[in-house]
């Protein structure tokens, strides 16, 4: 089998980058990241405390100041309006933005002393504050009545109290239970009133989906289903990655629990990109783990529950306890009935079309193809072919020097007579061709009616409706009707990833590193440029951007592009493990 007639891929090579109590409790996973941080309360100003650490959200905050479409105002039962698409409002470059003060961490503190804030989501004092003034129990006076907590949870913000709600897990089912139902009411009541006001897609998806959470555990199916499903619109609506993955992994869950396991495995696998960060990504695989569990698919759970172990490499102990008692029921259920059906594939998870796969006759000296049992499907009678990709391939006869387009039954949709030297396998219902081999790439669709006109040196394969272009000897990149959404002026538009990974062209979150004069930097899928290209080396990372100077160290930039790590450290691990310090010490509410 041929390699393609060029880079069809969207990667490269890799680069060197106890037992659980029955009842124990499990805390609420995260608090939501955009929700305002507390108020200084000590007294203090901001200067006078600890700025050296920096917290960044694992769920993106909405940038201050950033448009967002504004509907009519929603019902005053919370129920939102319809979801709109903002498109060209959407700036990436701010939505993780870290929460207040963002003076760059690397640098040595002052001498004097400072007081120390937590993290985001707690509700201690900061350190070196008056301690608060003694209670009226304390000074003698009457005891609060029964009901004193319950006020005080009503009167917090309800994704906060949402957040520090700590849940039972069930030994023998594996889903979350409520301590207390009617506190769990009366922060969905909260959730509700919020939403009242929430006139962003954002707020909308984080707070419908939040809800769901609530109503789910409270055992409100029905009400959980509505509101998971409206928040998976609204966040796919917002074109975040992070935002979108949350959303999918609520709505797997209510799933989940009404028995829908399908979709709800699905769902999961959806949600879980390698571009999210590591925290988030156990967490789905835990919820992933439960669902396999529910089926009886225990050797396929015990993998889900070990890749979560294995991002988190041992450092979060909730994720322990709780993996130690799901281990603890696969086994007990194991013991009865047996460890189930062998593991599924991801692909088979996400429901596509197995499609037939190359195979090589060696005594013709020619190509077919088989099914995943290895029977042949299509007869050996290619002298070259190329994978299938949404089901469709191209093929080249002995006889013939120019491409032809088949379907799985071996069908031709585009003859060989069209004059197609080289082509790019099908990516998002488009293919790029050339008549001479050499250069002027169109794009055509399955049809052969030409979506993009003539003109480019060197093309990429459409990822996230953007495909990276050459002209003129600049790369810049297109989307599917090939208006230049990033011009052609840069040397280089290839993006390197934290996890070793690189891509031709645009990260699932829409950013792309360009290069420029040996310099890299960062665009949007809108072109606008959120890093100038100024940096030696530079590396997409979940929330953050890793840059490396002449000298060999390396920093971090926030998604807005300023300076959240100074070029301090001697390796690209460093800084990572510096930015897994300065998240906020919780994983996200599913």
């Amino acid at each position: 089998m041929s390699r393609e007639s060029h880079a069809a891929g969207d990667t490269g090579p890799a680069t060197p980058a106890p037992q659980g109590s029955a009842q124990a409790y499990v805390p609420a996973e995260a608090a939501p990241q955009d929700a305002a941080p507390p108020a200084v309360t000590s007294g203090e100003s901001h200067a006078a405390h600890d700025t050296t650490r920096t917290e960044i959200p694992d769920e993106p905050a909405a940038a201050p100041g950033q448009p967002h479409p504004v509907p009519a105002p929603p019902a005053a039962q919370g129920a939102p309006a319809q979801p709109t698409t903002a498109p060209g409002t959407h700036t990436l470059a701010a939505q993780d933005a870290p929460a207040e003060p963002t003076t760059a961490v690397g640098t040595r503190p002052q001498e004097t002393p400072a007081a120390t804030t937590t993290v985001v989501g707690t509700d201690t004092t900061p350190t070196g504050a008056a301690p608060p003034a003694a209670s009226a129990t304390e000074q003698g006076t009457a005891e609060p009545d029964a009901d004193a907590d319950r006020r005080e949870s009503r009167s917090a913000d309800p994704e906060q109290a949402l957040a520090t709600t700590r849940w039972r897990l069930h030994p023998e089912t594996l889903r979350e239970e409520a301590p207390d139902p009617p506190a769990l009411r009366e922060i969905r009541d909260g959730l509700t009133t919020k939403l009242g006001s929430a006139l962003d897609n954002r707020s909308r998806a984080r707070l419908l989906s939040l809800r769901s959470v609530a109503s789910r555990i409270l055992g409100d199916l029905d009400d959980a289903l509505a509101d998971a499903r409206l928040a998976l619109t609204y966040a796919e609506a917002t074109g975040e990655l992070r935002r979108t993955a949350l959303a999918r992994a609520r709505l797997a869950e209510v799933l989940r629990w009404r028995g829908e396991h399908a979709e709800a495995d699905r769902l999961f696998a959806e949600a879980n990109s390698a571009e999210l960060p590591d925290r988030l990504r156990a967490v789905l695989h835990e919820h992933a783990g439960r669902s396999c569990y529910d089926q009886g698919r225990l050797t396929e759970a015990c993998l889900h529950f070990e890749r979560a172990l294995d991002l988190r490499q041992g450092e979060d102990p909730e994720l322990n306890a709780r993996t130690s008692l799901a281990l603890d029921a696969v086994a007990e259920r194991a013991a009865t009935g047996g460890f189930g059906p062998k593991p599924r594939s991801r692909e088979t998870v996400l429901g596509g079309e197995r499609h037939p796969v190359p195979t090589f006759d060696e005594e013709q000296e020619l190509w077919g193809y088989a099914d995943a049992e290895g029977e042949l499907v299509i007869a050996h009678r290619y002298a070259e072919v190329q994978p299938f990709r949404e089901g469709l391939a191209w093929v080249r006869r002995p006889e013939a020097s120019r491409w032809a387009l088949i379907d799985t039954t071996g069908a031709a949709l585009i003859e060989a007579n069209n004059g197609y030297r080289a082509v790019g396998s099908f990516s998002e219902g488009l293919s790029w061709v050339s008549m001479d081999g050499k250069g002027r790439w169109m794009a055509v669709d399955r049809t052969n009616i030409v979506k993009i006109p003539p003109g480019y040196e060197d093309v990429r394969p459409f990822r996230g409706g953007l495909a990276a272009v050459r002209q003129n000897g600049g790369w810049g990149a297109v989307d599917r009707t090939g208006q230049v959404m990033v011009p052609t002026r840069y040397h280089g538009l290839t993006t390197a990833l934290a996890d070793g990974r690189y891509v031709d062209g645009f990260s699932e979150d829409g950013l792309a590193v360009v290069e420029l004069a040996g310099r890299r930097g960062v665009v949007d899928r809108a072109g606008r440029v959120l890093v100038a290209p100024a940096y030696p080396t530079l590396v997409v990372h979940p929330v953050a951007f890793l840059v490396g100077d002449e000298s060999g160290r390396w920093g971090a930039l926030d998604r807005r592009g300023e300076r959240l790590i100074e070029p301090v450290h001697p390796s690209r691990a460093a800084v990572v493990a510096e930015i897994d310090r300065l998240l906020a010490d919780s994983t996200p509410v599913l």
